[in-house]
């Protein structure tokens, strides 16, 4: 493969001057980010400890491979959606690594309203059970749940992708031969409770995790019976009596310790069937992507560039380059692994869209991972491009898209439009993860083009009755 040759300036004012600004986002982002693993308020994580419990991420980092990484999934969802502050969706998901095999971890915020499940939180078990499908990972739940929470039941309970669809998920991830472990650290009650009932291991701390389907005050309510929750459904009860827990642990590091001795004993082996390269580091410097992607959507710049400083010694075997310019396209390594990238040089013409349903189709023939690069603006638009099947044109890489079967990333570094989002594989395209750079933007369309389509609709509506649309409204 050639190696992409750099034509950046580090040194012009430009360059720095955007570097100076997408490290400020950057920072900012990581401010947000160090806010919300905090977890919950203060008094509530000072009880958490009082009771002899390790806080929730001191959990995972217990559990993970000393000194490996962590690679934690959606840590501000639920930012601002509610109106007490649930970071991180009172949930943390992630994929560590743990007796040498990538696990998926489920780690309830029991410090965040007790660890109960509000929409988000739902949909965030939900998506790191994706993962754990499409990547063949196992699940390890570290559970301390008052499970759904009852003021938002409506939006938790009854349908088909809320809590309900854990349990689904748990059954169907097993019979795929997807392990399935609980580790009870805490409360698992009600439909909770399900979580370790129906994981192929479960593991409960003494005097500190509880299963059972209706806890004291509902027992008392339905029978008149006054049971204490640890002999309701303590660790001695299930350990001893029901079987529903397999293992039983004195504290929280114990049950961290047989977790990882029951992940070591799985006997899986990870299947690669990509030929392998030596990873090589880029032959530029990553950090110099902060001036070369400009904070201001509006600029432009060679996304050859950013592919230069993300593959393994920036070398690229661009296919198709004098043809459809507006998308790059080619072949490449990262770390070591093939790798097939999509990446936007401006808006999307038909010649660019039947280039992508072609490379899309070989990189599937031969089996290798696609990368998709965002930063689009949408298709072109216009009397001629219509005429000339753009929308026919789309589809084919849309389809392409859709259908291919082989492992899909996107990393949106820019803006991501209207069926652009769709073309480049955005959420709905199911890559396997979506990862996102802090000055991006996704919308239906951009602000301005937003702005003149309402304005546009607003002044139709008002002339078709009969009204007259002023030079004030216009300037609005």
């Amino acid at each position: 493969m050639a190696r992409i040759a750099s034509l950046i300036d580090t040194a012009a004012e430009d360059f720095r001057a955007n570097a100076a600004q997408m490290r400020a986002l950057a920072l900012a982002l990581e401010a947000r980010r160090a806010e919300a693993a905090e977890g919950g308020p203060k008094p509530a994580r000072e009880r958490h400890l009082e009771r002899g419990k390790l806080l929730p991420r001191d959990r995972v980092m217990h559990l993970i491979d000393p000194g490996s990484p962590f690679l934690e999934l959606s840590p501000l969802a639920a930012n601002g959606m509610y109106e007490d502050a649930i970071h991180a969706a009172g949930v943390i998901t992630g994929i560590g690594r743990i007796e040498g095999r990538e696990c998926v971890i489920v780690c309830n915020d029991s410090t965040i309203k007790g660890g109960t499940y509000y929409p988000m939180t739902v949909k965030k078990h939900l998506r790191a059970q994706e993962i754990a499908r499409e990547n063949r990972l196992p699940c390890i739940y570290l559970v301390d749940s008052g499970g759904a929470n009852l003021p938002h039941w409506t939006e938790v309970f009854p349908d088909r992708e809320h809590f309900g669809r854990i349990f689904y998920n748990q059954a169907t991830l097993s019979a795929l031969g997807i392990p399935q472990i609980a580790v009870v650290m805490g409360s698992c009650t009600a439909g909770g409770a399900y979580v370790p009932a129906m994981s192929d291991e479960t593991i409960i701390v003494r005097k500190q995790g509880t299963i059972f389907l209706g806890g004291p005050p509902l027992v008392k309510a339905a029978t008149g019976e006054v049971v204490s929750a640890e002999d309701l459904g303590g660790a001695d009860v299930h350990a001893r009596h029901s079987g529903v827990a397999d293992h039983y642990a004195a504290d929280d590091r114990h049950a961290l310790a047989i977790c990882r001795r029951i992940v070591g004993n799985l006997n899986t082996r990870k299947r690669i069937d990509l030929a392998l390269a030596e990873p090589r580091e880029p032959a530029y410097d990553i950090a110099e992507l902060d001036g070369i992607v400009p904070v201001d959507l509006k600029k432009q710049y060679d996304v050859r560039e950013v592919i230069a400083r993300l593959v393994d010694a920036s070398e690229f075997d661009e296919f198709k380059k004098l043809y459809g310019t507006t998308l790059v396209t080619g072949f490449a390594h990262l770390c070591g692994m093939p790798v097939g990238i999509l990446a936007n040089q401006g808006i999307l013409y038909s010649e660019s869209a039947l280039k992508a349903a072609h490379f899309i189709e070989l990189a599937c023939q031969r089996k290798i991972p696609l990368l998709f690069v965002q930063n689009i603006a949408g298709f072109m638009v216009g009397r001629d491009y219509e005429a000339g099947g753009i929308a026919k044109d789309g589809a084919k890489m849309v389809t392409a898209v859709a259908c291919a079967q082989v492992p899909k990333l996107t990393l949106i570094i820019g803006g991501s439009y209207g069926a652009g989002n769709y073309g480049m594989c955005g959420r709905a395209y199911s890559p396997r993860f979506l990862f996102i750079w802090p000055n991006a933007r996704i919308s239906v369309m951009g602000g301005e083009q937003a702005a003149s389509v309402l304005a546009t609709v607003r002044r139709d509506n008002i002339e078709a009755k009969g009204d007259t649309w002023s030079a004030e409204e216009e300037e609005k």
